[in-house]
């Protein structure tokens, strides 16, 4: 179970972030600001991209849209979408619930400079009622994350 992993993980690294569980999906930007009563900007969306060959996560603002022009200077390519079944294969976690957290595989995690306005930010953890909240910062340390700027 996806949302296991994610326990897991943070077990192991930090022990001082619990998962949150909703009652209600979390699973839209929308949704999730309106559970963890926070601005759609604070939701931190992670997003499952080919560029290239390489399959790589952006974990951004939550209403910030790629900037394709951006992405083609910094990744070299056009950024492609992963399907649902390639996004769980890949991260163990499915759509509404992906996070750079207790992944399935080894996958380059960035971090788009628009959350670095928040003090806290809400990823999803695994699933689609379920979320931390953490500092733009402690994220991008925890999953070893570069920051870019990649998004209007």
């Amino acid at each position: 179970m996806s949302i296991e992993s994610v326990r897991t993980y943070f077990a192991s690294k930090s022990p001082d972030i619990t998962v949150i569980e909703t009652e209600k999906s979390s699973a839209t930007v929308a949704l999730a600001a309106e559970a963890h009563g926070v601005d759609p900007d604070q939701i931190a969306k992670t997003i499952c991209l080919r560029a290239g060959e390489d399959i790589i996560l952006v974990v951004a603002a939550g209403t910030r849209r790629l900037d394709n022009k951006k992405f083609r200077e910094k990744f070299k390519s056009k950024p492609r979408m992963l399907d649902a079944e390639e996004v769980v294969a890949v991260t163990s976690h499915p759509v509404g619930g992906v996070c750079p957290f207790g992944l399935a595989t080894d996958v380059p995690v960035y971090c788009d400079v628009s959350l670095k306005c928040f003090e806290e930010v809400v990823p999803a953890a695994g699933a689609t009622n379920a979320a931390v909240r953490i500092s733009p910062d402690r994220m991008a340390s925890l999953t070893n994350a570069q920051w870019v700027d990649v998004c209007q």
